[in-house]
């Protein structure tokens, strides 16, 4: 099942989608929820992110190709940082570019949503805190990251994490190629087979530092290809079996 969340009126709520249309959750997704019809044409509604974390964690230099093109040693466990709320993006959201950086990069990630609140997790039961999975993007300023030494000014822009469209219930994370193209052209391209890490061992590590909750978002780190964003480019983030994310990039109006 796809999960949706959209604009209705002054009011955000929980929608699914079956094919071109959607339809009203009526309760909680990530508990006891009724269906309704999938009426609604899915073109005419705002999409909203599909959850609202309470943290976004993230997972850095998870793929050996995208470690070795920025110089850097494959680590020997995950390597943690994290996104504050604030930066969420909505689906068809504008990406904006800060005056304080030179050098913003686009990464595409797989990104897992918990459905299960959770501490300490064993790796045989990762998949009952697991609500689904979704499309991000790690939006970094290279400069600022590598300038400052920690990541959370690079990373932490507003606009800086845009995910969706949907959470995706019924996916495999084992072996799904993820893309990413700016104004068409194709910039990342890997398969989350390749990630040195898996979703199952990152869960649990994670969940031995801190508790996740319901709504939190794990990106699980991005392939080789990373590269610049400029303003009036268009980021289309792909992962097979989970749609596309498309976003567009425009430089901040400084007031």
């Amino acid at each position: 099942m796809r999960i949706i969340r959209y604009q209705e009126q002054s009011a955000a709520r929980y929608g699914w989608v079956l094919d071109d249309k959607a339809g009203p959750i009526e309760g909680d997704p990530y508990g006891a929820f009724q269906r309704g019809e999938a009426t609604i044409p899915l073109a005419g509604l705002t999409l909203l992110p599909p959850v609202t974390p309470s943290k976004i964690v993230c997972v850095g230099r998870n793929y050996v190709a995208h470690a070795k093109e920025l110089g850097n040693e494959v680590p020997e466990v995950p390597m943690l940082f994290l996104k504050p709320p604030s930066s969420v993006l909505a689906p068809g959201g504008t990406i904006v570019l800060p005056p304080q950086t030179q050098q913003v990069e686009h990464e595409a990630e797989l990104t897992v949503v918990i459905g299960k609140r959770g501490r300490w997790i064993e790796p045989d039961d990762v998949k009952d805190h697991i609500l689904g999975y979704t499309i991000a993007n790690d939006i970094t300023a290279r400069d600022l990251q590598k300038r400052d030494g920690q990541w959370t000014r690079g990373k932490g822009f507003d606009t800086f994490c845009p995910f969706g469209p949907w959470v995706e219930t019924e996916f495999d994370p084992a072996d799904a190629v993820v893309t990413c193209t700016v104004n068409g052209e194709l910039r990342q391209m890997g398969s989350t087979r390749d990630m040195i890490f898996s979703v199952r061992q990152l869960l649990a590590y994670i969940s031995s530092v801190m508790t996740l909750e319901p709504g939190d978002l794990v990106l699980t780190g991005t392939p080789a290809g990373v590269g610049p964003l400029k303003e009036g480019d268009e980021l289309v983030t792909s992962i097979e079996g989970l749609g596309e994310l498309r976003n567009a990039v425009a430089a901040e109006q400084v007031h």
